[in-house]
Order: C-alpha cells, then structure tokens, then sequence
C-alpha cells in the first residue's frame, strides 16, 4: 500500500512508520514537527506541515498516490485540555476534519484512526470492553470520541472503510534502540520513573496512596507501543469499504504506580526517589482492557506481556539517548 501517517514523527506515529516499511509498504510522514521529532523519521521520508494546510495535504496525497491513510496527529494532554479545550478541539476534530475532506475529495477511504481510553472516562466495571458505555470526563477524551462519530458518519454515507483503535498507557520503545519516547513534556509514567533513576528529576511523585486497590495506588494497563503498532498494520490490511472497526489495545492486565516503579528499580538497578501526594481530579482507580475482541477478528497477539519487558525496553532507549532525539 502506499500509506501517509499522520504524526508519524511522534512516539507512536514513528513506531507505526518503522513496521510498515518493514513490511513492505510504500510509507510517508506528514507532521508538523510540534511535538513530532525529524529524527525518529527515515530519511526522505518526512513531508512538513499542518494539518490546516489543505493545499499540502491536496498536493502529497497526489504526488505520492496515497491509498490509505493512519492518523496519529493530535495533541494528547489530558490536563492540558482541561486548560486549553479550543487549542484541542480546533486540532483534533477542526483539523481531522479538514484531513478528511481532503481525503474524499481524492476517493481516499481506508482510514485508520488512533483514538483513546479517554473515550470510556471513568468506567463501572472492569474490564473495559468495546461494549463498555464511552463517557469522556475530558476535552481530550471528547474530541477523540467525536473523531469516531464523525468516522462513523463517514462509513455509512461515503462507504469508507475505518478503524478506531482506543489503545491503553502506550509504553516501552523499539527493541533495536533506534527509536523511542521523548515528549516534552514528559507526563507518561514510565519515563518519568526512568527519569528520577537516572537522576533527571528529584523523585517521581505518587498522586494518590489510599485507592480501593492492593497498594492503594493507581492500577493501569500498559501497552508496548510495537504491539500497537501492530495493531494498527492488522486493521490496515484488513479493512473492507464500509467497514467499521473499533478494537481496545490492552494486555489486559493492570500494574500499579508502585509495581511500575519496583520494575524500574529492578530493571536499571537503581533507586528511585519517591514522593507521596494526594489524588489528582479524574484519576481513576483502575483502568484495565479487553482486547478479546481484536485477537479473535484480527489474530492480533500483544508479544510484551509483562511490565518488566515493557521497561527493559525503555531502559535501554533511555540509558542509549539520554537527552531523546537531542
């Protein structure tokens, strides 16, 4: 396929990039370099500019005969959101939207789309299933969520096909060590852990010890982010005109702050310095994922399967690139 990602400079985006040149697809990286790093990209691989910029998006996806289309662009703070909700709205529903129209005006219509746990909010029951009620409790969330409705729309009156993949706490990086996680700023849990390792901050704060779980912190559901970008291959090559696709990306299983920061302790042989704050607003105890459904219609199959390999490979990004893409 010749495929155009967008935000395929970012974490996840540049993941997804690497697989599909693997693979053997025709790949290109449209991003506007924002949060997005030039480095994570392939050379000549990478086409700057904002998803506002229509003309652009008109002129690649005829230049290089796009067929499909992986849209990873989108701002994806949730406390920033809360913050600045028109900054979040204009580019993650004003923009994809623009993306859109761009796309059917050139009978573009398989469509990959990363979406959220965000969009579930704080859930009942656990697991979290693609059956679960999706009741957003943020503006990151709500765009998100909004994006899928859209895309549904989409499917029915244009026959596209789409697939809206809500995926859990991306973590870990590339097992060569070319590629991984540098945002500024860093606000995933895993890095920052790292981070206070090695010395980079003074301690890693734990918001929250009281909570109805076994140590009284946050559980949450981690995810290798090469596992996601597998996921994201499977839907691309699976999809049908008109096909509606919604999968949850988990391991289905939960890891708590303190079980995340005794595997970093464990992996780097290093003390991390802690911290103990109350709750912050919104946090939910658990958050934990099914991905039954994907495995069974897809045959998608996480390979890091616990929290232990999951650091090991962000260890070793991080200790390789002590200052990211720097």
């Amino acid at each position: 396929m010749q495929i155009l990602v967008t935000g395929g400079a970012g974490y996840i985006g540049s993941h997804a990039v690497k697989l599909f040149l693997e693979r053997g697809h025709d790949t290109w990286v449209y991003d506007s370099l924002i949060y997005g790093h030039r480095a994570a990209v392939p050379a000549g691989r990478l086409i700057v500019g904002d998803l506002n910029e229509t003309h652009r998006i008109d002129q690649v996806l005829l230049e290089k005969r796009i067929d499909a289309v992986v849209h990873f662009a989108a701002f994806a703070a949730v406390g920033e959101s809360v913050q600045q909700p028109a900054k979040y709205w204009q580019n993650n529903v004003v923009n994809t939207l623009n993306l859109l129209e761009c796309l059917r005006r050139h009978n573009i219509s398989r469509f990959v789309f990363s979406s959220t746990a965000a969009t579930f909010g704080t859930p009942e029951q656990m697991p979290i299933t693609e059956a679960t009620p999706q009741r957003p409790i943020n503006p990151y969330g709500v765009t998100k969520l909004t994006v899928e409705h859209a895309l549904a729309d989409y499917a029915r009156a244009y026959n596209w096909g789409f697939a809206a993949l809500r995926y859990f706490n991306a973590s870990g990086a590339h097992p060569d060590g070319t590629i991984g996680e540098d945002h500024t700023p860093e606000t995933h849990l895993i890095p920052l852990i790292i981070y206070a390792a090695m010395g980079k901050r003074p301690h890693i704060e734990i918001f929250g010890t009281d909570y109805p779980t076994p140590d009284g912190t946050c559980v949450r559901d981690y995810i290798h982010v090469c596992d996601l970008a597998e996921a994201h291959l499977l839907a691309l090559e699976k999809l049908q005109p008109g096909q509606q696709m919604h999968y949850n990306l988990g391991i289905g299983r939960g890891y708590s702050v303190r079980e995340v920061i005794a595997a970093v302790e464990e992996v780097t042989g290093k003390t991390v310095p802690i911290k103990e704050g109350p709750r912050r607003a919104g946090d939910p105890p658990v958050l934990v994922a099914s991905s039954e459904k994907i495995q069974k219609e897809l045959g998608w199959k996480p390979c890091y399967m616990d929290i232990k390999s999951i650091v090991a490979s962000a260890w070793n990004w991080h200790r390789a690139h002590p200052k990211g893409y720097k």
